[in-house]
């Protein structure tokens, strides 16, 4: 007897290199990672820029011949067969062009970081709550297995009590010679800066293993260092967050650069970039920091245990190859993505409004934290891009 799935047909609003990334995950078999009950479909796309554009992306992911190209993200939303929107859009874009998709009814995966700041994203929360709509942050990395057995052997006491978590996102990308100033690193119109887009995957382990994992998480305290860019923006941070507890503070280290490297030789010699302190032992992980496939677990008693998380996918001699801006990894290869756009069919299958690995509250705990990195280290976006006004002409 066949059960039939629950098909979850999906919008992409921006067709850059993250975009393309997550389409081409959604094309592969769910089954390939045993889930037999659901499956995804990109139904339409729309560039800001021209339908054209837009159609080249559809086949550039190989999306179905049926897919629906826009040329604005109005009409993207207004299309009735869309159940879901994912935005990919830069950050300095996600309030206004996920605020146009709530406004029009529809479920929302927004690319993080979330917003430009706190006050965006609760005005995003308070949209979907009226809208009565699921709206998730997509920090994909949340939602991958590796994580799952992360936080699943911190609960279980294995460790011991989690004292301290060190995370670190770094690319030895000197900017002034990787970049030019128009480049969405290190362009503050385009909310730049490694902190929003390097430095939400160091907390994200962070949160992850020191607030979501607790019943009732309290939002750290929080000591900051930033170096700027000559453009404004962060190009390197380090974040100290204190973590209160009834065990005791936690202490958590939040790192990010795009002066010095994780893994300068890109071979995995410098160790591990996530390191998750237990009274009983430590879960070291290996990088990259937002995509990892290598853990090592370490326990007082003399136990070693390693495991390796690579993705599922069609398999060798499939042709299909995933990754981001041209770096594939092995041919038949997932890059990751498809697991979070699993939880997204999950909770609107079951009618939930938001992830279960991160609640929007905590989605808003986590801006809230970058704001106030952002005011100790006075790095402020220009006033467009942190306003609240909707609509705005970016």
């Amino acid at each position: 007897m066949s059960t039939k799935k629950y098909q979850l047909k999906w919008g992409i609003l921006a067709t850059g290199e993250i975009a393309k990334s997550f389409a081409r995950d959604l094309t592969v078999n769910p089954e390939t990672r045993g889930r037999k009950d659901i499956e995804h479909v990109v139904v339409a796309a729309a560039s800001s820029s021209s339908a054209d554009r837009a159609k080249a992306y559809l086949k550039e992911v190989n999306a179905p011949a049926s897919a629906k190209p826009y040329g604005s993200y109005k009409e993207l939303v207004a299309d009735s067969n869309i159940d879901i929107i994912y935005v990919a859009t830069p950050h300095s874009h996600h309030f206004q062009n996920a605020m146009l998709a709530l406004e029009a009814g529809k479920n929302v995966l927004c690319e993080k970081a979330f917003t430009a700041n706190a006050a965006q994203a609760e005005l995003l929360i308070k949209k979907a709550k009226e809208k009565n709509v699921f709206l998730m942050e997509a920090v994909w990395t949340r939602y991958m297995p590796i994580s799952i057995y992360a936080r699943d052997l911190i609960k279980s006491g294995k460790i011991g009590t989690v004292e301290r978590v060190s995370s670190d996102l770094s690319f030895a990308s000197a900017p002034e010679d990787n970049f030019d100033d128009k480049h969405r690193l290190v362009n503050p119109d385009l909310a730049g800066g490694a902190l929003l887009d390097l430095g939400i995957y160091s907390l994200t382990w962070v949160f992850q293993t020191l607030y979501t994992v607790q019943d009732k998480p309290q939002p750290p305290t929080v000591l900051s260092s930033i170096r700027k860019y000559k453009l404004g923006c962060d190009q390197q941070t380090s974040m100290l967050l204190t973590f209160p507890r009834k065990e005791g503070d936690a202490h958590g280290i939040a790192t990010t650069s795009l002066r010095v490297g994780m893994d300068p030789a890109k071979n995995g010699e410098a160790g591990p970039c996530i390191r998750i302190q237990g009274t009983k032992g430590e879960i070291q992980v290996f990088p990259p920091t937002f995509n990892p496939r290598k853990s090592k677990l370490i326990l007082d008693d003399g136990t070693v245990e390693e495991k390796d998380w690579t993705h599922p996918g069609p398999g060798p001699g499939s042709g299909f190859y995933n990754g981001f801006a041209g770096d594939f990894g092995p041919e038949g290869q997932g890059m990751g993505m498809f697991w979070e756009a699993d939880e997204c069919a999950d909770a609107l299958r079951e009618g939930r409004k938001e992830g279960q690995y991160e609640s929007l509250h905590e989605s808003l705990v986590i801006m809230q934290t970058m704001d106030e990195v952002r005011k100790q280290g006075n790095f402020r976006l220009p006033e467009k891009v942190e306003s609240t006004e909707y609509p705005l002409d970016l």
